[in-house]
């Protein structure tokens, strides 16, 4: 029963809370992201190629038509992979900007500590103590 509270207490953590809305909200993010490459950002390069950016590829060898079906074709599929780190760097780059943000929200929220009153120190009392005794 220990395992299952101990279990209990890890989940309901605020960061593994926060680590869970995060992941969602990324993959989510990561959706729009797609429909945005796939279809702003592809059919615009794709302009330049004359072709869907999708579509573009390297073909090592030719493959045989069947019934409306190329069957055997072996290709480099470098417009898809293309596509996929254009969706990479527009993620990185906004959760780079949502970083800077809350970072330097955070340096703003933090009032700089007041430094402690500086006093004499252990061995200037003990000294003080010791020539006041001397006096008497």
């Amino acid at each position: 029963m220990g395992m299952l509270k101990e279990f209990k207490e890890f989940a309901m953590k605020g960061n593994l809370v926060d680590i869970a809305v995060g992941f969602v909200m990324g993959a989510a993010f990561k959706q729009v992201v797609t429909s945005f490459t796939g279809g702003i950002v592809s059919p615009l390069v794709g302009l330049i190629f004359k072709s869907d950016f999708r579509d573009l590829k390297f073909v090592l060898k030719e493959g045989v038509e069947e019934g409306g079906k190329v069957t055997g074709e072996v290709a480099v599929l470098y417009g898809d992979f293309l596509t996929n780190v254009i969706d990479f760097i527009i993620v990185a780059f906004v959760m780079f900007m949502i970083i800077k943000g809350i970072n330097a929200m955070k340096k703003k929220e933090e009032p700089a500590p007041t430094p402690a009153p500086k006093g004499p120190s252990q061995e200037e009392l003990l000294a003080e103590i010791r020539d006041l005794l001397a006096k008497k």
